[in-house]
């Protein structure tokens, strides 16, 4: 085993719909920016069953929500990294 844990981004329509894909390449240089490819894989996820909150994101049991291109590296440094570290 590797020790690592998944971050999963939601992939679903929604999420879709509110430019996820404009999420996910800042997601991937927040990981690397903090050195965190050992500790975390991005993974992609069908709906997450919040839809009425966003583009969510969940590592282990928690849920971020509303994240979007604009707040996505402040919701990253805010809610996600202390999760991670």
């Amino acid at each position: 085993m590797d020790g690592k844990e998944n971050l999963y981004l939601c992939m679903g329509s929604a999420c879709h719909q509110l430019g996820v894909y404009e999420v996910l390449p800042k997601i991937q240089q927040l990981i690397s920016t903090y050195n965190l490819e050992d500790k975390v894989e991005l993974k992609g996820s069908f709906c997450l069953e919040t839809c009425s909150a966003g583009i969510v994101m969940k590592f282990k049991d928690k849920f971020f929500v509303n994240i979007n291109a604009n707040n996505v590296e402040q919701k990253f440094k805010q809610e996600i990294l202390p999760c991670i570290q």
